[in-house]
């Protein structure tokens, strides 16, 4: 479930602010690197885990788990679990910055030790109950506690610092609220699990308790020659404390292991039941002093050892609750194939009858723009035809311009001709009316004695008058024709 108060993720490469190292291990879907933070030089472990890029896509883990192991990782800080620095983002990837637990898997140490007490194995075991305690107090289910998921900060000192890792699969229990699941390593998942019950904090209980037989004997109470014959003995809750393995183990241990390894939810030992248990409580007293000399530690660390090995061996075909489902998995697969080849199918059906329409409508889009294209040539030719028709009428307008000039500029010259024959005219004439003056003014200087001959002329002088006119009306007419 994702925090409301969680941080976005840095989107900023995570090469830029550490130094990535050495590869420390790897998952399904996840690898973690050795880094060095480049501003302070402290060391740490990159988880890359793989985003998933589609809901359809069964490759990598989907963001609302990275999320969700991200807000767990970020409500928790205890000495017994592992602490979350920084959170960065890309494409393909998730990368947490997790605290470096460096002292390798709790068993690996012990199966290297000479000898193993069950005091030293109740003390580890009160760390894993220690850390528990906290998620549980916090309402937080781990769900895959196992060997590989029990780590040592320091393998280097008497009694290491325990580290609980990996919180893939964590949740958060909330009170009203039912919630189902399939996963987990099958070796170590309660019956609930398996059954696909409502699951609780109680399935983190279940798996303690199979850590600690496994401690103490060497042998793991559940685990079959198949997968499918492991699930059947955890449901059955099948198992013994042979005595080829627990000789030597004290009843309050086997006690211990016995109220955890129950399969009804609610009469199985909680963790603060676990946490009071005498076997956690006591310092040794619970054994015989015969027993405790006479224990032959080194069996343990042998067997524990050969059980580390056949189980690192078989770890890539055994190291998740999905890999024994891989075959149901296979089928939904196939299933989903032959699903996407029949859409394929009516795909290509689809397509090709669009294609057939799209064909339809390009020859009938191609008629319609031959038909426009013969169109436009005929208008094209048409308009070249008017434009050379425009073309002569133009030349033939410039030959009757040129024309019209030609003939006003013999107009004008005719007219200047005109102007200077009427000006001869007027000229002539007037040197006519001035003669007439004179001849006038004569007749009247010698009116008054020629009162006789004046009557005697007058005739001849009117008819002087007349032939003057008429001679200058005839020029002018004359001059009117020839303009």
């Amino acid at each position: 479930m994702r925090s409301p108060n969680m941080e976005t993720f840095k989107q900023q490469k995570v090469e830029d602010f550490y130094d990535i190292g050495e590869e420390l291990g790897s998952g399904q879907f996840a690898i973690v690197k050795k880094c060095r933070e480049k501003s302070t030089g402290l060391e740490y472990a990159a988880k890359f885990i793989k985003k998933r890029q589609s809901r359809a896509s069964r490759r990598g883990v989907c963001r609302e788990e990275i999320e969700r192991e991200v807000g767990i990782l970020r409500q928790v800080l205890h000495p017994n679990v592992i602490t979350l620095h920084d959170v960065f983002e890309n494409r393909t990837d998730v990368v947490l910055i997790l605290e470096l637990v460096s002292g390798g898997e709790l068993f690996d140490f012990l199966a290297q030790k000479e000898s193993l007490s069950e005091e030293e194995a109740t003390s580890f075991i009160k760390q894993i109950l220690d850390g528990v305690n906290y998620l549980h107090a916090k309402k937080i289910a781990h769900f895959d506690l196992k060997p590989e998921n029990i780590m040592l900060l320091d393998k280097n000192i008497p009694i290491p610092h325990i580290k609980l890792i990996d919180f893939g699969l964590a949740h958060e229990i909330e009170d009203g609220v039912e919630f189902k699941n399939i996963f987990g390593t099958p070796e170590f998942v309660a019956p609930e699990i398996v059954n696909y019950e409502p699951l609780g904090l109680e399935a983190d209980m279940w798996s303690i308790g199979v850590i600690t037989y496994i401690l103490l004997s060497g042998a793991s109470p559940f685990l079959g020659d198949t997968k499918q014959e492991t699930l059947a003995n955890i449901t059955a809750v099948s198992y013994n404390f042979d005595e080829e393995f627990f000789s030597q183990t004290s009843e309050l241990a086997k006690d211990f292991i016995r109220k955890l390894l129950v399969k009804e939810t609610r009469k199985r030992l909680t963790i603060q039941e676990a946490l009071r248990h005498p076997w956690i409580t006591s310092k040794g007293e619970s054994r015989a002093p015969e027993q405790r000399k006479a224990e032959p530690a080194q069996l343990k660390t042998k067997r524990l050892r050969e059980y580390t090995l056949k189980c690192h061996s078989s770890m890539p075909p055994n190291n998740t609750y999905v890999n024994f489902e891989r075959f149901a998995r296979v089928v939904e697969d196939v299933a989903q194939v032959d699903q996407g080849c029949r859409a394929l199918s009516e795909a290509h059906d689809t397509i090709q009858d669009d294609v057939e329409t799209l064909i339809s409508i390009y020859n009938e889009k191609e008629a319609w723009y031959r038909e426009e294209s013969e169109r436009a040539r005929h208008d094209l030719s048409q308009l070249k035809y008017e434009f050379r028709k425009v073309e002569s009428l133009k030349k033939l307008l410039r030959e009757d311009i040129r024309a019209t000039g030609s003939s006003l500029g013999n107009t004008a010259r005719k007219l200047d001709h005109l102007q200077a024959q009427f000006e001869a005219l007027r000229q002539e004439l007037s040197a006519d009316l001035q003669w007439l003056q004179e001849l006038v003014g004569g007749f009247q200087l010698e009116s008054g004695s020629m009162d006789r001959l004046g009557s005697v002329f007058h005739p001849d002088t009117n008819e002087s008058l007349v032939e003057l006119f008429s001679r200058s009306c005839s020029k002018e007419v004359l001059a009117g024709l020839q303009l």
